[in-house]
This record gives structure tokens, sequence and C-alpha cells, in this order.
């Protein structure tokens, strides 16, 4: 995602939301310190396992565990945001990649993102200005992570685009050159949202509209 581009979406973002900026900047900053040779997936590997091959990506609606029941996930690579990742592991499939900011999830979630870490998973993980006292608590047990921000990225933290785990998960899929694109677990009416997550997925639909999918 090239930043000019997205530079004013993210503005618009903010605005609606009140947000401010300078709070994902110090969250980028902070886990860029958290970042070791060791650690650090690369973004070769993270296109070798998505260029030109059919990618699922998972959203973590309510109706995301009927969803799969009814699909072949052998036959596609899986990027899960977020809280997907744990019903994913479950049913038994280690996603491939990961999209998670910490925040939405149980701590028994965070527990299965970090095992699918281990089992091979790589995990994005997403920095902003409201969930810093999450990262300092796991980043450092994930040992093969990419770290992203919504703000301008630097360095080795990166911005493929997107607002919330699902879309950002779509966009990386664009991204890294996924042959296609096919999601499970998204519902954008979900009524029984509360007034943030509403809008969350106002802009999830608006931001995945851009990308045609």
């Amino acid at each position: 995602m090239d930043f000019a581009a997205w530079e004013p979406i993210y503005e618009r973002i903010l605005e609606d939301f009140g947000f401010d900026r300078t709070g994902d900047e110090e969250a980028a900053r902070f886990i860029s310190h958290m970042l070791t040779r060791e650690n650090t997936a690369s973004l070769s590997e993270l296109k070798d396992t998505i260029s030109g091959k059919p990618v699922l990506v998972c959203g973590n609606a309510p109706g995301l565990r009927n969803e799969l029941l009814k699909i072949d996930l052998s036959a596609f690579v899986i990027i899960a945001a977020d809280g997907a990742a744990a019903v994913l592991m479950d049913m038994g499939r280690v996603p491939e990649v990961i999209c998670t900011d910490l925040d939405g999830n149980s701590e028994a979630d965070i527990e299965k993102e970090i095992l699918a870490c281990e089992r091979g998973s790589i995990v994005l993980v997403h920095a902003h200005g409201d969930n810093m006292d999450k990262l300092e608590k796991y980043v450092h047990r994930f040992k093969h992570f990419i770290a992203t921000t919504q703000a301008r990225p630097f360095d080795n933290v990166y911005n493929f685009g997107g607002f919330s785990d699902g879309d950002r998960c779509i966009f990386v899929a664009k991204e890294f050159g996924a042959k296609s694109i096919k999601l499970a677990g998204f519902d954008f009416e979900d009524s029984r949202v509360n007034p943030i997550k509403k809008k969350k997925l106002k802009w999830a639909k608006e931001l995945i509209g851009m990308l045609g999918i």
C-alpha cells in the first residue's frame, strides 16, 4: 500500500472516530523496539505464502464456524482476523497468516494465536493507540511476527492498508498477490454489535469495496 494513497483515508477514519494519530504513532514506535532479528518474519516469506494462491479470509462474525464447515479448507491459504484464528484452531486448522491487534480477544483466544504462531502461522501484530498494554503483555511471546501500523510506516513496521483486523487481512491478501480472495465470517450488517463496532463494520465494508472484493 502506497501510504500517500492511504493517508487521506486514514485521516477520514481518525476524524470519524475522534481518534488521535499521535497514539498510533507512539504504539508503532513501541512495537518497533520489540522487534529482533530472531522474532521477525520476513516479507518475502509472507509473499511466498500468499502470492498466486487462492486465499480464504476469515472474519470473526458469529456464523464463521458454520460457514467453514461448508468449505474445503485444504484448498486455500487462510488469513484469519483476530478471534477467527481461535475458531480455526478449535477446528484443527492452523491458519497460514493471522492479523491481530490483540484487542478484541479473550486471553484464551490470544493463547491460541500464540500457539498458531508456534505451529507456523505468520502473525501480523498491529499497533494502535488503544492496545499498547496488550502489546507489552503479549508481543514478546510471538516468535514469528510482522509489526504493522495504520499510521506512517517506517523501518520494519509496515502499513499494508486497512483499519480493522478483517479488512486488514484482505489488504494483505491483495498486497501480496493472492490469486483469488474468498471471504468467510463477515457480517457487515450485524445488529447485535455496539455503536463503535457498527461504525467499524461500516468502514470495513467501504474499504473492502475499494479493493473490488
